[in-house]
This record gives structure tokens, C-alpha cells and sequence, in this order.
């Protein structure tokens, strides 16, 4: 399938299918739709023959320098080295390159901001981005440096650069890291590339990197909030828990539509289990204070991290629901300044505005990493919970089946989950609120979008990791009392996780193993969606 673009319709799922490979290890292409290219170079013409003179009005970034010094004309003569001089001012970015996927997505979004001409580049810089995007030549792009104030000017000078074949610039071809020019030259482009009047300003202006960055954030958090409905599941049936508090009418008496999803959710996977029942509660576990054949006492209502989950789980849903819809209208929209804006009698007008400030994507993100943060928090806590049997009901001490005190258990991985909690708070403080004035106070106000974007993302990936591991050990759980209480069935969908779950890791009976590769198994097995696809395989799809 071909991803055209033109502006106004891609989606988070079309930018994810061209950033990422995808079931058959290929990258979706991307094409500029036809009527867009037709635009494009409909303005860019007008252009070429009513402003490229040095007695046309002064028009931003078109004729003048930028900054401070946007009344200062630049003159034709000099137009092809400001092109180039501008890249080079602006490539001061520092750290460790952007992934693939951050890089691939930036030059699709990039490339589709330019198809809803207000932009004014030359076609053929718009046609070179997307084929070096199809060739797979990928610039090196420092993750540090922007504030998404004028765009992510820094980071972006860098994809300017390749775009251009500047000598300082580098790609990564077929797998390597080299110079730019060298890439262009195996992949079978033109090596230099001569950029025309606005060009540059157009590539480097608005914060792209920051919406890639929230575009693949938010495509992963939702599968994972998905994933944490089903982890979640598990973990009340290793525990016996309570189904009252999903039932509807609960949800219906404080009518938040993510509390009530979640609450679906839930119930869809255990509905039918007999192990959240008082009959499965008599069974003695292992470790329980219990005389054999005592009866539980009732357990009336479960902890919070249980019964509260839909309270905690919905409003993550919902902040996922505002997120994407932020992030969809940053995609479909133009973020470069000047804008350049039809008129009536055919010609065309620029106007000076902000839309390269980041501060959509900046609290958009902010907001996506405390929802995320909360989540993991509330997931480990349940998996705490498994190893401790004074409160899990009397489930092996650290889920551990072998001679003890020889084996441990399950106890580290719990104590690097909680790592990752912690790591997350430190995240999740808001840096949306942060803004250090910069160029002469020209940008006296800045949307620190890029880091708020790059932190969510870390959340994302720390909050995946959290729940794989919630799966994994109630998965161990269950395996473990499988003998002992395995005349009370798990629901439906439980049974498929765990069945998912069992086809790829095997349970830990002997005693203490590698767990690094189990949690690595439990992470791959989140991110490419097998257990979630088992249970919707299962009992249909979740919300």
C-alpha cells in the first residue's frame, strides 16, 4: 500500500505504517497526491515570477534573514547561499541521534505539512523528501537542542542538510551510518541539490520532530492501555479477586465513559471465570495462613489497585482520546511561517503567524505521560502484590516454584518494575511550564514540545515494560496453583492470554532462570500484540 499524502487526511496509523517496518519487514511508501503537487507548484510559480526580484515587498524568510533580523533583505544574487547558510546556523543540535522511526515519521509529516501549500517550497524539495524516505537514506538527526519554539529548528537543520547534500551531513543507508553524500550517491541521487528561496526556511520551520515523536507516543500507549485491561485481568484471577466492581450499574452511578469502557473490558475477560469466586477461594494455596479446609473468610471488596482500576485505567483512555485527537489535527496542518494564503484574483498573499510554537504537542504530551505514569504505577503495585503472599492470598512466596532459599524468584523483576515507576515520576513533571527566552528574546516564550514529546515517549516504553511484567508473573501465578485450583476455570479471555503467553514463555517450575529473558520475551510479546490479538480472537474486541 502507498501512504498519499496530501495534506489534509493522513492518520497516526498511516504515519506509523511508513516509520516502522511492517509483518513482512517493509516500510508502507509514500507518494504526494497528485492535486497536491499540483498546488504546490501552482504557488511556487507565482512566486518565481511575481516575488523573486529585489524590489518585491520584504516578505519573511522569502527575501529577508530571520530572527532579529527579519527587516534585513537578502538579495537574489545571494538567495542559493542564505539556503545553505541557514541550514548551517541552525545544525547545532547535540546528543545521541533520533531512531528510525522518529526519523522517518519526522520526514512524512514534514513532506505533508508542505501538501497543504501554505508553505510555498519548490516541488522538487517536496518530491526529493519523500523519495529519500521511500530509498530509506535516513539523516542523522541529535535528539537534543530544539525548545519547539520557530519549529525544531535544530533538529530539523539536519534533515535540511541531507535534503541538500551538505558536506557536514550524515545518513544512515541500508543500515550504515555514513556521510550524507555518500548515501545520496549509492541510493542514486543527484549528490548536490541546489535549494531555492524559502526552501530552506520551509524545511527547518515548525515542530515536526516534536509531533513525530507524539504521533508514535500515542500510537503505542493505547495498545498498551489495552494491554494493561488484560494484564490487569490476569492478576484478578491469580488473586481471586471480586467482579462486583465492574459491574455496570457501579459504572453507570459515576458515568465517566473511560471508567465504564475499562469496566467492559474487564468483564468481558472474566465474566465467566469461576477462579474470581468464593468456591475458588476455599482452595488453600501454599503460602496461605489457612488451615487445609477452612473456609476463606469473604472477601467483601478488594484493594485499590483491583477495585479501583477502572477509576484509574478510564481516565487514561480519555487522555488518550484528547491526545489523538491533538496530535491527528497537528498532522493535517501547516506549521511553517510565513503562510502563503490564495486570494480572490488568482495571486497569493503572505501572512506572519505562529503555528510552528509547540505548545499543543508540548501539554498534549505532558499530559499522555502522567496518564501513562499512573498506569504503571497502578500495574505495579498489583504486581507487587503476586509476590508477597500476606497479600496475595497465599500464592508461593515470589512466585517461586524450586527449593527455596537455593531460588529466589520473582522479587528482582518486581524490583525493576518499581525502578521504572520511579523513573516515571521524574518524567511526568510537566515541561510545558518550562520556557527559557532565547535569540535575543526574539522567542520570549517557548513550548519545550520536543522534550515533553521525547519524555512521554520514555514513559510509553517504561509503561509497556510494567505491564508485560504484570502479565508474566500472574501468568506464573496461575501455572503455579494450576494443580490446586485448577477445578475453577479462568474466564474466556484470561485463558487466551495466558495461553499466548504459555505458547512463547514457558512457566518457571525448576527454580530460578535467566529472567532477563523472560521479561524481554513478555515485552515483545506486548509490543507485537499477540496476547491482545489471542483475547479479542477470543471473546471479540476490546474498547
Amino acid at each position: 500500500m502507498t501512504v498519499k499524502i496530501d495534506g489534509r487526511r493522513l492518520s497516526i496509523a498511516g504515519t506509523v505504517s511508513v516509520a516502522r517496518r511492517g509483518a513482512k519487514g517493509r516500510f508502507e511508501k509514500a507518494a504526494l497526491h497528485p492535486a497536491a503537487r499540483a498546488a504546490i507548484a501552482d504557488a511556487r510559480a507565482y512566486i518565481d515570477t511575481h516575488w523573486m526580484h529585489d524590489e518585491a515587498p520584504l516578505m519573511y524568510a522569502f527575501n529577508t534573514g530571520v530572527g532579529l533580523f527579519k527587516e534585513i533583505r537578502v538579495p537574489m544574487a545571494d538567495m542559493a547561499a542564505y539556503q545553505e547558510k541557514s541550514i548551517l546556523a541552525h545544525a547545532t543540535g547535540v546528543g545521541e541521534p533520533f531512531p528510525e522511526d522518529v526519523t522517518r515519521a519526522t520526514m512524512l509529516l514534514r513532506a505533508n505539512a508542505f501538501a497543504s501549500n501554505y508553505s510555498g517550497p519548490n516541488v522538487a524539495v517536496v518530491e526529493r523528501l519523500i523519495a529519500l524516505l521511500n530509498a530509506g537514506v535516513h539523516p542523522v538527526i541529535p535528539m537534543k537542542g530544539s525548545v519547539g519554539a520557530s519549529g525544531d529548528l535544530a533538529p530539523l537543520a539536519y534533515l535540511a542538510a541531507t535534503v541538500a547534500g551538505l558536506p557536514r551531513a550524515e545518513a544512515v543507508y541500508k543500515g550504515r551510518r555514513m556521510p550524507a553524500r555518500d548515501a545520496l550517491a549509492k541510493a542514486g541521487f543527484e549528490v548536490d541539490f541546489k535549494l531555492g528561496a524559502k526552501d530552506a526556511s520551509a524545511l527547518i520551520n515548525g515542530s515536526t520532530v516534536s509531533l513525530a515523536l507524539a504521533v508514535l507516543a500515542a500510537h503505542d500507549a493505547r495498545r498498551v492501555a489495552k494491554l494493561a485491561d488484560i494484564s490487569l485481568a490476569l492478576s484478578l484471577e491469580a488473586l481471586r479477586g471480586e467482579k462486583a466492581a465492574f459491574d455496570p450499574r457501579v459504572h453507570k452511578a459515576r458515568p465517566h465513559a473511560g471508567q465504564a469502557k475499562v469496566a467492559r473490558n474487564v468483564l468481558r475477560l472474566i465474566g465467566d471465570s469461576a477462579r474470581c469466586s468464593q468456591a475458588a477461594r476455599d482452595v488453600v494455596f501454599p503460602d496461605e495462613a489457612r488451615a487445609p479446609g477452612q473456609p476463606a473468610p469473604p472477601r467483601v471488596q478488594d484493594v485499590y489497585s483491583l477495585r479501583c482500576a477502572p477509576q484509574v485505567h478510564g481516565p487514561v483512555a480519555q487522555a488518550l482520546d484528547y491526545v489523538e485527537g491533538i496530535v491527528t489535527t497537528e498532522i493535517n496542518s501547516a506549521t511553517d511561517n510565513p503562510l502563503m494564503f490564495g486570494l480572490d484574483d488568482g495571486g497569493y498573499t503572505v501572512i506572519s503567524g505562529g503555528h510552528f510554537h509547540g505548545a499543543y504537542i508540548a501539554q498534549a504530551m505532558d499530559l499522555l505521560g502522567i496518564a501513562l505514569a499512573d498506569l504503571g504505577a497502578i500495574a505495579e503495585r498489583r504486581l507487587a502484590r503476586l509476590v508477597d503472599p500476606t497479600m496475595s492470598y497465599g500464592l508461593p512466596r515470589n512466585l517461586l516454584a524450586g527449593k527455596r532459599g537455593l531460588n529466589t524468584g520473582f522479587a528482582t523483576v518486581q524490583c525493576t518494575m518499581s525502578a521504572l515507576v520511579m523513573e516515571n515520576r521524574h518524567l511526568a513533571t510537566p515541561g510545558s511550564v518550562d520556557s527559557i527566552p532565547g535569540k535575543s528574546n526574539a522567542e520570549d516564550h517557548v513550548s519545550n514540545s520536543t522534550w515533553c514529546a521525547r519524555k512521554a515517549r520514555t514513559i510509553v516504553e517504561n509503561v509497556e515494560q510494567i505491564v508485560a511484567a504484570e502479565a508474566l508473573m500472574a501468568a506464573q501465578a496461575l501455572s503455579l496453583v494450576e494443580p490446586l485450583a485448577g477445578d475453577y476455570p479462568l474466564g474466556k479471555g484470561t485463558r487466551a492470554a495466558l495461553d499466548a503467553i504459555r505458547a512463547v514463555i514457558p512457566p518457571a517450575l525448576d527454580g530460578d532462570r535467566w529472567y532477563h529473558d523472560e521479561i524481554a520475551a513478555a515485552l515483545d510479546l506486548a509490543k507485537s500484540g499477540a496476547i491482545t490479538d489471542a483475547v479479542e480472537a477470543a471473546v471479540g474486541p476490546l474498547e
